[in-house]
C-alpha cells in the first residue's frame, strides 16, 4: 500500500483515516420490491389476531391491494417514496439493490416500476439492479384464469419489457395457489433465462438444497420476513453446511415484510438462523453480488472491482451481530465517492 501512495500524487486521492473501524464491501440487498403504492398497515394488524390470509384476500387485501393503490399512483409518486426507500437502505451500507415490479399486473404499470427503477439507478448513488416480476399475483381481470394470464405476460408483455433494456432479470411467485410449477417454468423458459438465485426457501426439502448447491444456485434468505409472519427461518445452517452460496436481503415489500433493517436482518440471521457473522458478511456481500449476476464487479474489496466500501463505527465486522438492530454504518463510499452517514 505504501508504494502504490508513493507512486500517486497527492491531489489525486483523498485519504481517509479509519482508525478502530471496521472496513467492509458495500453490502448487496438482492432482494425487494421497494417500488409501490399505497401500505397496508390495516392488513398487517388483522394478521396479529390471527386472520388468515385468504381471508384477508377475501376483503380485497394483500398484493391486489397494493396493485389497486400502484396503479393509481403516477411515475413522480412513486418515484418520490422509491427514492426515501433507497436513501435508507443506502445509510444502512447498502449499496446496490434489486427492485421488482410486480404490482400492476398489467403492462402499463409494469412499465411505469421498471421505469421508475431505471431512472432511480441513474439519478441515485445506489445502482438499482430490476426485476420484472409480472406473474407475481393473478389480477381480477383474470380471476380463474390464471393460464391466460401466463399467455398475457409471455405473448404481450415480455416483448414490451425487452424492448426496453433496462430489466435483468424475470422472477415469478411459484407457490399453491398463485403460479403452479408448469406455469413458472413456461414463463421463464419464454424468458429465456438461465436460473441464478431462488429466494424465501422456508420449506426448502434436503433434495432441493443438495440440487441448489450442485446446481451453484444462489440461496437468498430473507430473515425479516419469516420473522413478520411469525414463519419458521430458511434453514441456513443445513444449506451451508451442505454447500449451498447464501445471500440475505431484506425483501422490503408493503405486506409481508415492510421493514429493510439491515441491521436487525443480521441479527436475526446469526441468532436464530446459526449464521456465523462471517457467514452473514459473505451473505451480504459477495454472495449477495452473485445474486444479481455481478460478483465480478462488486462484493468484495479487491483490485479491479468498484470502489464500494463501508466503514463501521467500531473496530470489528463482529459488532453488527452484537449491537443487536442498530445501525453501524458510519462512512458510504460508492463507485469512490465519500458519503457520510
Amino acid at each position: 500500500t505504501e508504494e502504490v501512495l508513493r507512486n500517486i500524487h497527492a491531489e489525486d486521492y483523498l485519504e481517509i483515516r479509519a482508525e478502530n473501524q471496521a472496513v467492509l464491501p458495500g453490502f448487496v440487498d438482492s432482494h425487494t420490491h421497494f417500488i409501490f403504492g399505497g401500505y397496508r398497515e390495516e392488513e398487517f394488524s388483522w394478521r396479529l389476531r390471527g386472520d388468515s390470509y385468504m381471508s384477508i384476500m377475501e376483503r380485497g387485501g394483500g398484493i391486489v391491494n397494493t396493485m389497486k393503490a400502484t396503479r393509481e399512483s403516477d411515475f413522480d409518486t412513486l418515484w418520490d417514496r422509491g427514492e426515501e426507500r433507497l436513501d435508507e437502505l443506502f445509510s444502512m451500507g447498502v449499496t446496490t439493490v434489486e427492485g421488482k415490479s410486480g404490482y400492476g399486473l398489467d403492462l402499463q404499470t409494469e412499465l411505469v416500476q421498471l421505469r421508475v427503477m431505471s431512472d432511480l439507478n441513474e439519478s441515485h448513488p445506489m445502482d438499482v439492479v430490476s426485476t420484472f416480476l409480472g406473474a407475481h399475483a393473478v389480477p381480477p381481470e383474470f380471476a380463474g384464469r390464471t393460464d391466460d394470464y401466463v399467455d398475457y405476460m409471455i405473448e404481450e408483455v415480455l416483448p414490451v419489457i425487452r424492448a426496453e433494456h433496462t430489466v435483468t432479470f424475470c422472477d415469478v411467485f411459484c407457490e399453491k395457489g398463485v403460479f403452479s410449477l408448469e406455469q413458472s417454468e413456461r414463463l421463464l423458459r419464454a424468458a429465456s433465462l438461465k436460473c441464478v438465485s431462488a429466494d424465501h426457501l422456508l420449506h426448502v426439502s434436503d433434495t432441493g438444497i443438495k440440487r441448489l448447491a450442485r446446481a451453484g444456485v444462489v440461496a437468498t434468505l430473507l430473515p425479516l420476513t419469516a420473522f413478520s409472519l411469525n414463519e419458521p427461518y430458511a434453514p441456513a445452517r443445513k444449506m451451508i453446511d451442505a454447500g449451498c452460496a447464501v445471500a440475505l436481503a431484506s425483501d422490503l415489500n408493503p405486506g409481508s415484510c415492510f421493514s429493510a433493517s439491515i441491521p436487525m436482518m443480521i441479527a436475526l440471521a446469526c441468532i436464530y438462523m446459526k449464521m456465523s457473522p462471517e457467514e452473514a458478511v459473505t451473505a451480504l456481500t459477495i454472495n449477495g453480488a452473485a445474486a444479481v449476476g455481478r460478483a465480478s464487479e462488486i462484493g468484495s474489496i479487491s483490485v479491479g472491482k468498484r470502489a464500494d466500501v463501508i466503514l463501521l463505527k467500531y473496530p470489528s465486522y463482529k459488532f453488527l451481530p452484537y449491537h443487536v438492530g442498530m445501525n453501524l454504518v458510519d462512512t458510504v463510499i460508492k463507485d469512490g465517492e465519500l458519503y457520510m452517514m
